[in-house]
C-alpha cells in the first residue's frame, strides 16, 4: 500500500510539473508595506498608547499590592487574627483584580486584540485588495508573503510585487 501511494505521488508530481512550469508566481513583503503605510503607522501608535496606559495602570496596581504586602509583613505580628484574616483577604482580592485586569486587557480575548482588529482590519483589507489587483494586473497565479510563516528560501527580485503594491496604495 505504501509503495502504491509513493508511486502515485511520484506520477502526479511528474504530470503536475508540466502545469507548474506555466505558473507565474510573485511575492510581497507585508512588513515593508505596513511600515511604509501611514494608516498602519497611525494604528500602531494608537495601539502603543493603549498598551502604555494599561501597563501603567498594571504597574500602579502592582505597586499598591506590594505596599500592602510589605505593610502586612511588618505588622502581622501585632495584628489580631481577625485583622490578619481581613488583610490576607484584601491582598488576595488585589492579586485577583490584577490578574483579571491583565486578562481583560492583554488576554486572548482581551481589549488589545479587539483594538488591533478594530484598527488594523480595514488597513489589512485595503492592502490585500491592492495585492489582489496587482496580482491580476501582472497575471500572477500565486502570491506569497515573504514576511509570514511561509518560508520563501529564494525568489528572483523581478517577482517581488511589493513596490507595485506600495505605489498603488499611494494612489488610493
Amino acid at each position: 500500500m505504501k509503495k502504491i501511494s509513493l508511486s502515485l505521488v511520484f506520477i502526479l508530481c511528474m504530470f503536475s510539473g508540466f502545469s507548474l512550469a506555466q505558473l507565474k508566481i510573485g511575492y510581497v513583503d507585508s512588513n515593508t508595506i505596513f511600515n511604509k503605510l501611514p494608516d498602519a503607522q497611525d494604528a500602531r501608535q494608537k495601539l502603543d498608547t493603549f498598551i502604555r496606559q494599561w501597563k501603567s495602570e498594571l504597574a500602579k496596581m502592582q505597586a499598591d499590592l506590594n505596599a500592602k504586602k510589605d505593610d502586612y509583613q511588618r505588622r502581622k505580628l501585632i495584628m489580631t487574627d481577625q485583622t490578619k484574616k481581613e488583610t490576607e483577604t484584601e491582598i488576595a482580592k488585589m492579586e485577583k483584580d490584577i490578574d483579571s485586569y491583565r486578562d481583560q486587557k492583554f488576554g486572548t480575548r482581551g481589549e488589545l486584540f479587539q483594538k488591533q482588529d478594530e484598527l488594523m482590519k480595514p488597513i489589512q483589507n485595503k492592502v490585500f485588495n491592492v495585492i489582489k489587483e496587482v496580482a491580476q494586473e501582472e497575471d500572477l497565479d500565486l502570491v506569497f508573503d515573504r514576511s509570514s510563516d511561509v518560508t520563501l528560501l529564494y525568489a528572483k527580485e523581478k517577482y517581488d510585487i511589493t513596490p507595485l503594491v506600495i505605489d498603488k496604495l499611494k494612489l488610493n
